[in-house]
């Protein structure tokens, strides 16, 4: 179910990262963007970090969470997240992915054009 965009504005005053704030707000603008808009605004909880070795089975993904180093990647990918550990951003990068902010795509890619929202 998608958030309404008052419930995402109210739910985006209760957060205290500036960057977080700022996709939100950007992501709620748009349409398209209202789902990751949604799960972002939402309690830390419901974030996802992910593994790259999970990544592994999907194509052009957005992580509305962190995507962390353990495992390894073997194709090359576009993959759009909140946030990369170090470790994780060199991985993809050496791997000849792409990686890129969400708040990014949403400037790059308004249509949401060839991207699947991760879900565990």
């Amino acid at each position: 179910m998608i958030k309404s965009k008052t419930r995402i504005s109210k739910q985006t005053s209760n957060k205290t990262s500036k960057y977080l704030v700022s996709t939100i707000r950007e992501a709620a603008k748009n349409p398209a963007w209202v789902e990751v808009a949604g799960i972002l605004s939402g309690p830390k909880r419901t974030r996802v970090n992910v593994n790259i070795s999970e990544l592994n089975d999907v194509k052009n993904i957005i992580i509305c969470g962190k995507v962390l180093s353990e495992g390894d990647i073997k194709d090359k990918k576009k993959v759009v997240a909140l946030g990369f550990s170090e470790g994780a951003k060199e991985k993809l990068l050496n791997a000849g992915c792409e990686v890129v902010t969400i708040i990014d795509e949403i400037k790059k890619n308004p249509e949401f054009k060839n991207l699947e929202v991760f879900k565990k």
